[in-house]
């Protein structure tokens, strides 16, 4: 088992659950976090630290979201996505974002 960033991170980016990450595995890109799949040792740690409720275990995730299954495991291992493992500030207009369902048309990839 490992855990999942989700939809929910997209144009938020709290980095709140990097701290307490014992393996480093979260890795950033421009609006969105992912859990490197090879590196999480499922501690659940990082869980209770989203404010969001965006990182599920892979077991319990819902159908709607199980594409960030793959989604995480592809990023981690972008060459532009850096290991991240100390808080930044969260993205502008996070505070609207949090509330926005349906997002996945705004997750960047690339830096700008």
């Amino acid at each position: 088992m490992t855990y999942v960033v989700t939809e929910a991170c997209i144009q938020c980016k709290y980095t709140d659950c990097v701290t307490v990450c014992p393996m480093d595995c979260f890795m950033e890109g421009p609006n969105f976090l992912v859990i490197n799949p090879d590196e999480c040792i499922d501690c659940s740690i990082c869980v209770a630290e989203c404010p969001l409720g965006a990182i599920v275990s892979d077991h319990e995730i819902s159908d709607d979201q199980r594409h960030f299954i793959d989604i995480n495991r592809r990023l981690s291992q972008h060459p532009s996505w850096k290991r991240i493992s100390k808080v930044q500030p969260p993205m502008p207009d996070h505070a609207h974002w949090a509330a926005v369902k349906d997002k996945l048309a705004l997750l960047e990839t690339e830096p700008a």
